[in-house]
């Protein structure tokens, strides 16, 4: 992997983020229960059940972004260099470098039933912490180690975690406005 301006992927990042909200506001925030919580007509998730994915997600990494964006020392970092484990992990996330389909870790699996305005709620405000978080990184060191979801045993540096963590997003949002055509 080679090495990439910090300051610039922050900003992309955040970018990615903020785009993430408006669709989330935008396309999902007033729907009713019975739109998001509609199965795909390819037999795929709901609106809902991809948010409440993503939120199983956030509700793992966020606290560890945060406890690591404590953590960090403050840094004059100009460049971040993703580990081949981490850009790994955001490549196959990342829905224009990866179209192939993925089985969802058992945890991570959403339930059919779901308060859909309470989902949709609450991934607008890990949205905000993400951003928060994003904002946080720019004078502290992205190569601050954090475990993953499906083990505590691998760690990845804090800024793969962010490029993976929001290409997932990515991922599910394109998936979750498929649902609405």
């Amino acid at each position: 992997m080679k090495a990439v301006d910090k300051t610039a992927l922050l900003a992309q990042l955040e970018n990615t983020v903020e785009n993430h909200l408006q669709v989330v506001v935008h396309d999902f925030q007033n729907r009713s229960e019975e739109e998001l919580n509609k199965p795909s007509v390819t037999g795929g998730w709901s609106v809902a059940q991809c948010l409440e994915h993503l939120n199983s997600y956030g509700r793992f990494y966020l606290p560890e972004l945060q406890k690591a964006l404590s953590k960090a020392g403050r840094v004059e970092q100009k460049e971040f260099k993703s580990t081949w484990l981490g850009g790994y992990f955001k490549e196959m996330m990342d829905p224009k470098t990866s179209t192939r389909k993925y089985r969802a870790f058992k945890n991570h699996i959403p339930s059919a039933s779901l308060e859909a305005g309470k989902v949709v709620a609450e991934f607008i405000q890990q949205q905000e912490e993400l951003l928060g978080y994003l904002r946080m990184a720019h004078d502290r060191d992205l190569n601050k180690r954090i475990p993953i979801s499906i083990t505590r045993f691998i760690r990845l540096k804090m800024g793969d975690v962010f490029q993976f963590l929001i290409a997932h997003d990515e991922r599910h949002l394109k998936q979750a406005k498929r649902n609405l055509l």
